[in-house]
């Protein structure tokens, strides 16, 4: 016989329910994992893990529409067995309330009878129970014994007759995911069962059920502070940290308002961007003028600069002196795991803003999350741009958002996203550089207003000493230079008491040896001891728990000496990478070349010294400086001493090192160069071998040779001005470099440093011996005759230097010799013979052909 489709045999109308699975159903809803209220879903899913034998292959939708079933049917049974048991204690509870009320007295007991005590033994029970609780906890329905009770379907309202108050009726319905839902007589069905009822007067309906429903109120409101208590034991209150935790997330989804103690006054040395600002911000006090000519007001402006020039510091004096509250968000606070999260956030952060306008939206190192689009490695980067843009754009359609600023900083401007700084956006740019010279004094008249500092101190001098120096690199001075000053004060003073001690024990010791035993000569080795270290000495500082006494304090006063020491300590920002530390030459360690070091003198030193009288005379670009000559002169020995007398920053260019196989990187090289100059100006930027870096460009030649010498050319005398920017270049092969370089403007002025001639010889060996005291010569040498000697001839000061050297190992190895022999140690000197023995060894490094090619070079500079 051929059995029915599988279908047809679900579908079949009446079909036995499952006994296995009602009393599975019944034991899941008596185990604790049954709470208060039971989703259908839930109950399904539990069942076919436990029994994946039985259940684990069915569909999921058709088994749980089958628990669903079998659910209603347990429910409805344990309904009409809770319902009598219900109305039996409810009758009892109203007896014992009349004779309370009768009698005048209330006993504890009453309050605890509502309900049966043993919860735990039927979780069905007790489910009903706080369910109905819920709701009225003292309007139950109830069930009259003569009555017979209908079986409601899950879906349909079933009402019930109270034998207290027949015209009172509850409702009571399974909902489809869960428990019973009563919904008590007070609502407005209630009262249209009555219309339709019909059973004597409405009104007097109406007027016994409020006068019952008042009654039961009073009990209510009665027992209210205990029956917490008894449900706080029963449950466990979890309700209060799921609040908790809720709050808590929501706190920490978003940033808080705050109100920034900075003003103006705590920036200094910015005033002609002040002044900008100020003009940009009248919309925020008085948007009535924007209004009233019809224009859109400045959205919000960029703030960048190098790091630690004072973007953030700015951005918080502007909302602390308008007195506006600020909402400041680092970037990368928006940048979500989730997809689509980061947008929202942006999203909830500027609903947040308009909210709260007028207020100071500041979005700090935004290069973080608005990159180029075309450049963007992920997708969620380009969203977060196109949402930013977005909001930016729809700050402009809101009527009450005239009164928020939008402040963003980085210190990468180009890395933004065009679209961002279109107008309408951030329209406005301001660019906080480094400071110059008389920024750097307001700055540190600033953060020196708090600091005790001598009445006659001068900020002028330390200003001209801290080139580069950005204002979060002054902080660090101040800070450097108070701890210079308790360094001194209180280690001079922890001497000044060790003496003092040493001076009273003597004198104890010396009383004592009056009239005791001890001899004086072991009391003085008790006394000289030795020393303390300073770390010791600081240890003892630091394990001392008393405060300073005020005599001490009273000393502590921040000196120039101090900011001097710490100046060596603090290294600005700017000189982090790429700067030479300042070289050790001198101009005594420059023998002649006089002319030479005049020239550089008025070239470099004088407009950094004298930059007054420059300005008056119309000398505002620097000129930069060509030293030219045969190889070993002195030509690099110039330049270490031009950096060390001028107390310049001092970037050193070794010709090749800025060439790169990759395109556009050595000219990204070069404009890095002349960048960091630019920010800590005055500097000298020194290009040694400079034909190695720009030779001489030819129609034939093209490639990264050619495109360098280009960016060189623009970067020495382009649109953009080098001030106080000067640049230093040596070569030996003047003759290969491109002629463009040595135009004026650029390299103008070409120096010689030539093979010295006999005086110079003699003023560069007295230079290199140190006037015949290091190493010390014999009686029988005279510099002036080994200056002056033919040997000498075409000598340069490298060569000369090497002529020494040469002497002196000599003079050692004769000295060794005689040690090995005699085993006698005598004064090392060096005498003729060894400079004779060091003539046959060192030869001229300028052939004959090359200094006839350096001549005619001298004789074209010369003309």
């Amino acid at each position: 016989m051929e059995s029915p489709p599988r279908g047809a045999m679900r579908s079949r109308p009446g079909r036995a329910i499952d006994s296995r699975l009602k009393q599975r159903v019944k034991q899941y809803l008596a185990s604790s994992k049954c709470g208060q209220y039971v989703d259908i879903g839930v109950l399904a899913s539990a069942l076919q893990k436990t029994y994946s034998a039985e259940y684990g292959r069915r569909k999921r939708n058709a088994f749980r529409i089958q628990v669903a079933k079998v659910f209603g049917i347990i429910s409805n049974e344990k309904q009409r067995e809770d319902l009598a048991v219900l109305e039996a204690e409810h009758v009892a509870k109203r007896a014992r309330q009349e004779k309370n009320e009768t009698t005048g007295s209330t006993t504890d007991d009453s309050d605890y009878d509502d309900y049966p005590e043993d919860l735990s033994t039927n979780h069905m029970n007790s489910s009903l129970l706080s369910l109905y609780k819920k709701g009225n906890p003292d309007s139950v329905p109830t069930t009259p014994k003569s009555d017979p009770v209908e079986t409601p379907p899950p879906a349909r309202t079933a009402p019930q007759t109270s034998t207290v108050s027949p015209g009172a009726r509850s409702e009571t319905r399974i909902s489809d995911g869960g428990w019973f839902i009563d919904k008590t007589p007070c609502g407005k069905d209630f009262f249209i069962d009555l219309s339709e009822d019909g059973e004597g007067d409405e009104k007097k309906l109406i007027s016994e059920k409020s006068a019952e429903y008042s009654l039961l109120e009073s009990e209510r409101k009665k027992t209210k502070g205990k029956r917490a208590k008894r449900k706080k034991e029963e449950f466990p209150d979890v309700d209060g940290e799921i609040e908790s935790m809720l709050l808590k997330k929501v706190r920490s989804k978003g940033p808080e308002l705050y109100c920034p103690s900075v003003t103006f006054e705590d920036v200094g040395g910015n005033d002609e961007t002040l002044k900008e600002i100020c003009k940009m911000l009248i919309h925020l006090r008085h948007p009535e003028v924007y209004n009233h000519l019809g224009v859109v007001p400045p959205r919000g402006f960029l703030l960048h600069g190098p790091p630690g020039c004072g973007k953030t510091l700015l951005a918080q004096a502007i909302a602390g002196e308008l007195e506006l509250p600020m909402l400041k968000v680092a970037a990368t606070e928006i940048v979500s795991g989730v997809s689509g999260e980061s947008e929202q956030k942006l999203r909830e952060l500027f609903e947040q803003a308009v909210s709260s306008a007028p207020c100071v939206l500041f979005i700090d190192e935004i290069d973080a999350i608005t990159p180029k689009r075309e450049v963007a490695s992920k997708d969620m980067e380009r969203r977060i741009v196109a949402q930013f843009l977005t909001c930016m754009d729809d700050l402009n359609n809101v009527a009450a958002t005239t009164q928020v600023l939008v402040i963003g900083a980085t210190n990468r401007p180009d890395s933004l996203d065009p679209a961002l700084r279109r107008a309408g956006r951030f329209d406005r740019e301001i660019c906080l550089g480094i400071p110059d010279e008389g920024a750097r004094e307001k700055i540190l008249q600033t953060l020196c207003r708090k600091l005790k500092l001598p009445e006659s101190f001068e900020f002028r001098p330390l200003a001209r000493l801290t080139p580069g120096y950005v204002g979060a690199d002054l902080m660090a001075l101040c800070r450097e230079a108070a701890m210079c000053t308790v360094n001194r004060v209180l280690i001079k003073s922890e001497e000044q008491r060790r003496k003092h001690a040493q001076a009273g024990g003597n004198t104890a010791e010396e009383s004592m040896g009056m009239g005791a035993d001890i001899p004086v000569e072991e009391g003085t080795k008790q006394l000289e001891l030795p020393p303390k270290d300073e770390l010791q000495r600081l240890l003892d500082l630091l394990k001392k728990q008393d405060p300073l006494p005020e005599e001490q304090l009273q000393k502590l006063c921040i000196e120039m000496n101090d900011f001097i020491v710490a100046l060596s300590s603090v290294q600005p920002s700017a000189k982090r990478e790429g700067f030479v530390t300042i070289p050790d030459v001198t101009w005594a360690d420059i023998g002649a070349l006089e002319d030479v070091r005049e020239e550089l003198t008025m070239a470099i030193l004088a407009p950094v010294r004298n930059p007054e009288q420059f300005k008056a005379l119309g000398l505002t670009t620097p000129a930069g400086v060509l030293l030219a000559g045969p190889p070993g002169c002195g030509k690099t020995l110039l330049a270490k001493a031009v950096a060390n007398e001028s107390g310049l920053n001092f970037i050193s260019v070794k010709g090749p090192e800025l060439l790169n196989m990759y395109v556009g990187e050595s000219e990204r090289a070069v404009r890095q160069v002349f960048q960091r100059a630019r920010n800590s100006a005055p500097c000298v930027i020194f290009f040694d071998e400079v034909d190695a870096l720009c030779p001489r460009r030819s129609d034939r030649e093209s490639g990264a040779s050619v495109r360098v010498v280009n960016q060189l050319l623009t970067e020495m005398d382009g649109l953009e001005n080098r001030q106080q920017v000067f640049i230093m270049a040596a070569t030996n092969r003047p003759d290969i470099i491109d002629p463009a370089i040595l135009r004026p403007g650029r390299l103008d002025k070409t120096l010689y440093v030539g093979l010295p001639p006999p005086e110079d010889r003699l003023a560069i060996l007295k230079t290199i011996t140190k006037d015949g005291t290091r190493p010390p010569l014999g009686s029988d040498v005279s510099l002036e005759e080994i200056a002056y000697s033919q040997h000498c001839d075409c000598y340069t000061g490298a060569d000369l230097s090497a002529l020494v050297r040469e002497a002196s190992i000599c003079a050692l190895r004769e000295e060794m010799a005689l040690q090995d022999n005699q085993s006698k140690k005598g004064e090392i000197k060096i005498s003729h013979k060894h400079f004779e023995e060091a003539f046959r060894k060192v030869k001229s490094s300028v052939s004959k052909k090359d200094q006839l090619m350096y001549e005619e070079l001298r004789q074209s500079l010369c003309r």
